[in-house]
């Protein structure tokens, strides 16, 4: 039956989104290292466009931090503990101060397999209210998959370190002299993405809820995703660090390709679906019209529309 193997398919087209790709792998973890100040006290790395390997370290997301006047914090971890290490010795170069909170966007190892060395360190590592259960499900998964990414004795490093505290709508965090915004969104990206938005500079750490120039990764809901984008929209920042691309955008408008790609593909298999045409079908032309547009579509694009199929033919 039609649903079911679409069931079957997201199922399967789920479980490969857990390994985030972004391109080929040119440069080293040495590269990733280097933060720089986007706004003042706001610092982000830019991710490598690159495959998660050994030589890299998992390096692959855009993360950053925040100093107040009394203390730092950390917006995700990186995608291995000796990302997490060079994340930390980055904050060092730059402030004495503690870092008193770790806060993570959400569930992909490439944001959060840096979170021991921050817990040990003595942040408090915050997290939407959904990351726990997401975790618990996963790591073991995530532990082997990427095992075959950034290696064995990498991989083996990690200890999946899940959240102190949770977030159920929204939690301001207090630096001193300087408040964070944590707001929980509803199922998008995945079920537990968070954004944290520094209101003294007007900068938005967006996690995965923005791509820009790699095609976006569903591994939540479509129509979700598409739903909560106005209120995205809505958040009164200058500028954003998008999970993946550039180090620093001009906000909203940063988000507006990834409204378009969203938009494409949620049209072009809802059509689908009404013409009768079967998920193997559909997915083959879904969101074509985007494919000059993004880098890595070929790779992302069809689990995209896999998962969007499985969702979109129960409406």
């Amino acid at each position: 039956m039609r649903g079911s193997s679409a069931r079957n398919a997201v199922c399967l087209a789920i479980a490969a989104m857990a390994i985030l790709v972004v391109g080929p792998a040119k440069e080293t973890a040495a590269a990733a290292s280097r933060f720089e100040e986007i706004a003042p006290g706001v610092y982000a790395r830019h991710g490598l466009v690159a495959e998660e390997t050994p030589e890299n370290q998992g390096a692959i997301a855009n993360i950053g931090f925040v100093v107040g006047d009394e203390a730092v914090a950390m917006i995700d971890s990186g995608g291995s503990v000796a990302d997490g290490e060079d994340a930390l010795e980055a904050i060092r170069r730059v402030t004495d101060k503690p870092v008193a909170y770790l806060i993570d966007t959400h569930m992909h190892p490439d944001h959060l397999f840096g979170n021991q060395v921050f817990k040990s360190a003595g942040a408090t590592i915050v997290g939407h209210r959904r990351l726990p259960a997401a975790l618990a499900a996963r790591a073991e998964f995530y532990k082997q998959s990427m095992a075959a990414q950034i290696g064995p004795e990498l991989a083996g490093a990690v200890s999946v370190t899940p959240p102190d505290e949770t977030v159920e709508d929204e939690r301001r965090i207090d630096l001193g002299g300087r408040t964070l915004v944590v707001k929980a969104w509803g199922t998008a990206h995945t079920d537990n993405d968070l954004t944290v938005f520094d209101e003294e500079t007007g900068t938005l750490f967006a996690g995965d809820l923005v791509f820009m120039d790699h095609c976006p990764v569903l591994d939540g809901s479509l129509k979700g995703w598409l739903a909560q984008i106005p209120d995205l929209m809505a958040i009164p920042a200058k500028r954003v660090v998008p999970g993946h691309g550039p180090v620093s955008a001009p906000w909203p408008a940063a988000i507006e390709p990834e409204r378009r790609y969203l938009e494409t593909l949620a049209a072009d298999i809802r059509k689908a679906i009404a013409a009768g045409i079967p998920l193997a079908d559909a997915v083959a032309d879904a969101a074509a019209g985007e494919s000059g547009k993004w880098q890595l579509f070929e790779d992302y694009n069809p689990r995209n529309a896999t998962a969007a199929y499985a969702e979109l033919e129960w409406e």
